[in-house]
């Protein structure tokens, strides 16, 4: 989404990219660039808490009428509870090795799968 969000920018359309994963964004160099510090897909804050979701969508608005100057970022004050899923984040160790392997052999069967199924849809055996 950054590098979409450069290309709009370079014809003409503004933008602002709402993310948690600061130094990928920052590095991208989008124009405009509202972080929440929370778990990654969850940039627009916690399900179902739509007071902070409208509160960060606000700043976000906020950020594309008056940013002052270019690869703008403003982090929302927000945080995720006690911040304990920082811990697990992708951590990969024996309690977890052979179930992440399992989750990553059926994710490649499913993509195997799913690509056959496309160049039958398009004509190609």
């Amino acid at each position: 989404m950054s590098l979409v969000a450069r290309h709009l920018e370079e014809n003409g359309v503004p933008t602002v990219v709402l993310g948690s994963a600061r130094d990928i964004v920052e590095e991208c160099g989008v124009a405009r660039f509202g972080f929440t510090d929370f778990p990654l897909g969850n940039p627009c804050g916690k399900p179902w808490d739509t007071k902070m979701q409208r509160s960060i969508v606000g700043t976000a608005l906020d950020l594309l009428a008056r940013a002052w100057m270019p690869r703008t970022t403003v982090q929302t004050p927000f945080r995720w509870g006690n911040d304990e899923w920082r811990d697990a984040f992708m951590r990969v160790d024996d309690s977890n090795r052979e179930a992440l392997a399992r989750a990553g052999e059926e994710r490649r069967r499913q993509q195997a799968e799913a690509k056959k199924g496309d160049r039958y849809r398009n004509g190609k055996s």
